[in-house]
């Protein structure tokens, strides 16, 4: 077996979130682990959503991914998007870049240092819940002391030069307005439309929107100046640098009203916000709050933007690895989307994400991770082990 073979493999196994069931691709990579001599343990939560951790913690260094993968339904797909298809040096399928090819680069790495007999310098978690609120998977594990705080890196998708130090916070909203009901031929003189109350508030994050924020903070604008290049350029969006300073937003979905000539008594709105550096959390939940006087906005998700240090040893120590890969200079990026790296980080954690993938396919249809990504991956991963034992 190659690493684009296990990669494929890893795709096979369903484990699509929602459900969420995460048991047998977690019985797979517990064998897999138990055959190169790693003892590890699984956690479980119900509905089938199990995690695997290092049995015996060493602290030191930590390598994380998740294995659950949002849904893909077969129309359009070139290939069967589980059937972890082979082709031009890519592996294809659902998960193959978020990010079941990260956790097959971290086990492809543990087994060559294993079958060198040495002993492995870091600890090893496998989670169920990254795509949806982290609730079954990395938060349990921290809840339950599973993991201990030290040096982490998250296998998911990023530039191969630049590991991912930071990212943009965070707010989930459910939001329920109430309207005043009375004859559809009479409105908008008479009654109040829940929906058109919902469309307000959504009006006001409108106009959030074309505000820049200021991060405070000299290091941290040039750090974002310089991700807003490389991403852009990675991903073909000419206003990246607008992505990462402003209030993203997207209105995932809404409903509302009972019947068409019925002014509206009640609409329902699932708003998620991103949040940048120099956005004041709760001063934005007032603001939202008060242009919604007909709503109720409660909070589901919530965390302020994080950041690992550029200068701090686990990024210096990662690039100096991925340089030694790629024989080209690395630099760092922060990213506007969230991970399990917020949850880490708020618990003590140094955190980067670096893996491979192709993130122009991410949650997209013929997803794919190139072999050559796999590889070079698992040599920096590699590099990082000889690094974190002192070698």
């Amino acid at each position: 077996m190659g690493i684009a073979d296990l990669c494929a493999t890893l795709v096979k196994i369903k484990s699509e979130n929602p459900p969420g069931d995460t048991r047998d691709v977690i019985e797979y990579i517990r064998n897999f682990c138990s055959g190169i001599g790693l003892g590890m343990k699984v956690v479980r939560r119900r509905g089938g959503r199990h995690n695997l951790v290092s049995a015996r913690p060493k602290g030191k260094l930590l390598f994380c991914g998740h294995v659950d993968c949002v849904p893909a339904l077969p129309d359009g797909w070139s290939d069967d998007p589980y059937g972890g298809t082979i082709r031009d040096g890519k592996v294809f399928g659902r998960g193959t870049t978020d990010m079941k090819g990260g956790c097959a680069a971290v086990l492809w790495a543990c087994r060559e240092w294993m079958e060198s007999g040495r002993d492995l310098p870091a600890d090893l978690a496998f989670v169920c819940d990254e795509e949806t609120s982290g609730t079954y998977g990395i938060r349990t594990l921290l809840a339950r002391k599973a993991i201990v705080p030290c040096d982490c890196i998250i296998a998911e998708p990023t530039p191969p030069l630049s590991p991912n130090v930071g990212q943009k916070g965070i707010v989930r909203l459910c939001c329920t307005f109430r309207g005043e009901p009375g004859h559809g031929s009479l409105y908008p003189e008479r009654g109040v439309s829940a929906i058109m109350e919902a469309y307000a508030l959504l009006d006001f994050v409108k106009d959030l929107h074309s505000v820049s924020f200021d991060p405070g903070n000299p290091g941290l604008s040039g750090l974002i100046q310089d991700s807003a290049a490389i991403l852009g350029d990675l991903l073909d969006i000419p206003h990246a640098y607008d992505i990462l300073t402003r209030v993203m937003y997207n209105p995932g979905t809404i409903q509302g009203g009972e019947k068409a000539n019925i002014v509206a008594q009640q609409c329902r709105l699932e708003l998620d916000l991103r949040i940048p550096w120099g956005c004041d959390m709760e001063t934005l939940l007032g603001d939202l709050r008060k242009h919604a006087p007909r709503g109720d906005i409660s909070v589901t998700n919530m965390a302020e933007p994080s950041l690992t240090p550029p200068d701090a040893p686990l990024v210096s120590t990662l690039l100096g690895e991925i340089e030694k890969v790629f024989r080209r200079p690395a630099r760092p990026v922060v990213q506007w989307a969230a991970s399990d790296a917020r949850y880490l980080r708020k618990e003590g954690f140094s955190v980067v994400e670096y893996g491979p993938g192709e993130i122009r396919t991410l949650h997209a249809i013929d997803e794919y991770v190139t072999i050559e990504s796999l590889v070079n991956a698992s040599r920096v991963y590699l590099g990082m082990l000889s690094r974190y034992a002192g070698e």
